[in-house]
């Protein structure tokens, strides 16, 4: 298992660093976020050992598993749909949550992180395509919803925006989402909101990574690559 994440970790690593140049970015400038759905502690112990420290976790009670065997081992995101009866469960525990997508989420994020005088960290999930099955705000909701975290959860830091493109065959066609969540950031931080900032681009999953690092993405949701099928 070492060997097949290390070899799958090289093709990755290859085919960002192509796309950085392609783009003049920096690939050092640019995370990867190793998806570990349904991976057991053993498999994520290798992964470590293959020099990977940051995962991301879809489903709570999974998450709570691990982090009872791993703790602060590891840099740990949370990056799939958050039910708000579980918000107890990761603030003070994750560093980043990718998925803020709706206001009474974050009315709750924020009383369960003043309840352990922290400050959690946030990513503003936007449903760039408009697909009804994709969580998140819509284009025309982020800037009134940035104005009532900002007025209203001193508790959240905003620092940057995810979302989750369309499956398709062709990965090319799915640029124009990751380009306008870029333009979005780029909106938004013009605006000098405090207490937000656009330091992550969180886009890119296996299919698609490639055209994400193009279009300005900086985390990297990877997990059936760097594991292997589930």
């Amino acid at each position: 298992m070492l060997n097949e994440i290390g070899v799958n970790l090289a093709k990755i690593s290859r085919r960002i660093n192509e796309a950085a140049s392609k783009s003049g970015r920096d690939p050092q400038d640019i995370k990867l976020v190793a998806v570990s759905k349904n991976m057991d502690v053993e498999r994520i112990r290798k992964a470590m050992d293959a020099g990977l420290s940051l995962f991301g976790e879809n489903k709570v009670q999974e998450f709570t598993e691990k982090y009872g065997k791993i703790g602060n081992e590891v840099e740990w995101h949370f990056v799939g749909n958050l039910q708000r009866n579980k918000v107890k469960d990761v603030v003070g525990k994750v560093d980043l949550i990718h998925s803020l997508g709706r206001m009474p989420l974050a009315k709750e994020i924020n009383k369960r992180a003043k309840q352990k005088s922290t400050v959690t960290n946030v990513l503003l999930q936007v449903n760039i395509s408009g697909e009804e099955s994709k969580s998140g705000f819509s284009l025309d909701d982020v800037l009134p919803s940035v104005h009532s975290i900002v007025e209203s959860c001193p508790h959240i830091a905003v620092k940057g925006l995810m979302t989750i493109a369309p499956l398709t065959e062709d990965p090319e066609t799915v640029r124009p989402v990751f380009a306008e969540l870029r333009k979005l950031s780029e909106v938004i931080e013009g605006e000098g909101f405090p207490s937000v900032d656009m330091d992550y681009l969180s886009m890119g999953m296996t299919n698609d990574f490639r055209i994400a690092v193009e279009e300005g993405a900086n985390l990297l949701r990877i997990g059936r690559a760097i594991f292997g099928s589930r």
